[in-house]
């Protein structure tokens, strides 16, 4: 079964409680992201993975009410939360989507399943080199992969993020990236902000057609430029950036160890 697992929960550090936060007058950021997923032709259920933690209470009463399944895991060790969550549901492929992307495309969502499906992939995505912008990742990867990288990661980068173990090991894995015929990864409508969610409020209230398409805003953006700007100064990848220094501190920390039984 194609399993699509949305990672969620309230305490984001630099925008606290943003998968609740309102994009229109009554629809939070969650909603609008399992809406747009379920405009998907190739994903067979969709499931939000949330943690155990009783803030994220919350995140289940909105899921049940679109009735969407859940399932409650760890809160700092995602990749378990990943693992557990697709054996629970007998998920064979895995779609990896995050909760601060609301306006995820389900058209590149279809296309990278079906890249993946083409060639016995462990694991396509579109963002590995990034050309297509921020707010439009997709990763899919087999269980055999997400069972091995569970296995055997164990950097806090490795187990907070998912799928690093994966694609940073390419002689393990039969690994896939699809570009974007020329590079817009400038554009950026991701939601770790609260400029992000200004943007996207934008976005939201130009566009009436649904499911918004990538196309959609593209287009929206030539005829109101403007718009870009309003979070051209928001650093991209800042919460990986904080898990790589936090991989060095554990190397060391291990390398201490070494040096006090030496």
């Amino acid at each position: 079964m194609i399993g699509c697992i949305v990672q969620a929960r309230m305490g984001s550090t630099r925008l606290t409680g943003k998968v609740m936060r309102n994009i229109d007058k009554k629809n939070p950021l969650l909603f609008y992201v399992i809406k747009q997923l379920e405009s998907c032709k190739r994903i067979e259920k969709i499931v939000v993975a949330t943690s155990a933690l009783p803030e994220d209470d919350i995140i289940v009463e909105n899921v049940k009410k679109s009735g969407i399944e859940y399932y409650r895991g760890s809160a700092t060790d995602v990749l378990d939360r990943y693992y557990q969550c697709a054996s629970r549901f007998s998920f064979s492929t895995i779609v990896r989507i995050t909760s601060d992307n609301p306006l995820i495309d389900p058209q590149i969502v279809d296309m990278v399943i079906e890249k993946f499906n083409s060639n016995s992939f462990d694991y396509v995505s579109n963002c590995l080199y990034r050309t297509f912008p921020y707010g439009t990742e997709v990763e899919v990867f087999s269980f055999y992969a997400l069972k091995t990288a569970w296995k055997q990661s164990t950097k806090p980068s490795e187990r907070e993020h998912v799928t690093p173990f994966i694609y940073k090991n390419k002689n393990s894995f039969k690994i896939f990236n699809i570009e974007y015929g020329k590079n817009i990864s400038n554009y950026r409508w991701t939601v770790d902000t609260l400029a992000d969610l200004r943007l996207v409020k934008n976005i939201v209230s130009n566009i009436k057609k649904r499911p918004i398409l990538m196309q959609d805003i593209l287009d929206l953006f030539l005829k109101r430029p403007e718009l870009v700007s309003i979070n051209k100064n928001v650093i991209p990848n800042e919460g990986y950036l904080k898990s790589l220094k936090e991989d060095a501190e554990f190397m060391r920390s291990g390398e201490d160890k070494i040096d006090r039984k030496s």
